[in-house]
């Protein structure tokens, strides 16, 4: 085994024991959302030995066994890791006043008094990057803790999820969707894709589809839409089902840089790195030069790619050398930041 075999083994190692302390649970967010624990499993019951009949070469599936519901979390730990998120400020304040109006709302159905209909139903408007997916999913399990949802979890498709090609096939699709999703949350992103353009466009039977659903199952499914600003609220007035049900919108601006370098620095403490001194105003200029368009940037996933492109500049640089040592492989330099951004050439 060469120096080099040796450097990505222990790069390898240390990947792994980031694994362990944590990155599991960044799941597709940029800088992660621990997710619920999973409920432990019971072992199953040894079966009786069935009698042999003339068909017993026949082979008999079993039926699916029933998913696990984990248990409702504690709010007060749900807000914590709301309140741990970097940025969102407006989001937090919305998020906090929709969960006392839902605790108002239960305890005026305790004492027998009258009550407006619960919309839980929202929209979520704004650049790629800027937390959507990640605030919807911390949404299921707040109404899952309320006991407003009997599961809690989030079922995330786009266009390509509803729609089928074919007359009839797209409200099968859509149903099986919308199962998945029975007790929790529907998220949609890319919502206005469904708003197709031509005759023979099926975006529209997903959409009647859904607001049935919508209605036939107030009470324990909860659909989000997302996606561009100007495109969403386009969306929804196209429709008077849509406007009628979406009445909460939640705009999510981009990330200042500062806020994208906490993003980085989180990332970094998840993956078991460090950054030297010299190398922090750098990746900061980085962010700055890169996300001057941040359409095209997309805010925390563009922060993740930069941090991918300095860890591979650090990959590079510690292939180089003859003995590596644990700190080594943790730490992200200048000359790393330097090569990511290509103002250093490649020997």
């Amino acid at each position: 085994m060469d120096q080099k075999d040796k450097i990505i083994l222990q790069q390898l190692d240390v990947i792994r024991t980031m694994t362990e302390n944590g990155l599991k649970r960044m799941n597709s967010d940029f800088w992660g959302a621990p997710a619920a624990p999973a409920a432990p499993v019971a072992p199953a019951a040894p079966k009786a030995e069935q009698p042999k009949t003339k068909a017993a070469d026949a082979k008999v599936s079993d039926p699916e066994p029933e998913e696990e519901v984990a248990p409702p979390e504690k709010l007060e730990d749900l807000l914590s890791e709301l309140d741990g998120y970097i940025g969102l400020e407006i989001i937090k304040e919305e998020v906090r006043s929709l969960i006392n109006m839902v605790k108002v709302y239960k305890l005026r159905r305790e004492h027998d008094l009258p009550t407006a209909e619960l919309s839980l139903h929202m929209v979520f408007s704004g650049n790629p990057g800027t937390g959507k997916t990640m605030m919807a999913r911390l949404m299921s399990r707040i109404y899952h803790s309320l006991g407003i949802l009997s599961k809690g979890q989030l079922v995330e498709v786009d266009r390509s999820g509803l729609v089928a090609g074919y007359v009839g096939q797209t409200a099968i699709k859509t149903k099986k969707v919308i199962d998945k999703a029975m007790g929790g949350v529907l998220f949609i992103d890319e919502a206005y894709a469904l708003n197709g353009k031509s005759e023979n466009d099926f975006g529209q039977e997903a959409i009647d589809t859904i607001l049935k659903a919508m209605e036939d199952h107030r009470d324990d499914l909860v659909v989000i839409v997302a996606g561009y600003t100007e495109l969403m609220e386009d969306f929804v007035h196209s429709n008077p089902g849509l406007e009628s049900r979406f009445n909460r919108f939640m705009f999510f601006p981009d990330y200042s840089v500062e806020e994208m370098m906490g993003i980085f620095d989180m990332r970094c403490k998840g993956s078991c790195y460090t950054l030297t001194e010299d190398a922090r105003p750098l990746v900061r200029d980085y962010i700055a030069e890169e996300s001057a368009d941040q359409e095209s940037f997309g805010n925390g996933r563009g922060v993740r790619n930069l941090f991918e492109n300095i860890v591979v500049a650090q990959n590079n640089r510690l292939a180089k050398l003859e003995s590596v040592t644990r700190e080594q492989l943790m730490e992200l330099t200048a000359d790393d930041v330097l090569h990511a951004r290509g103002k250093i050439d490649e020997e």
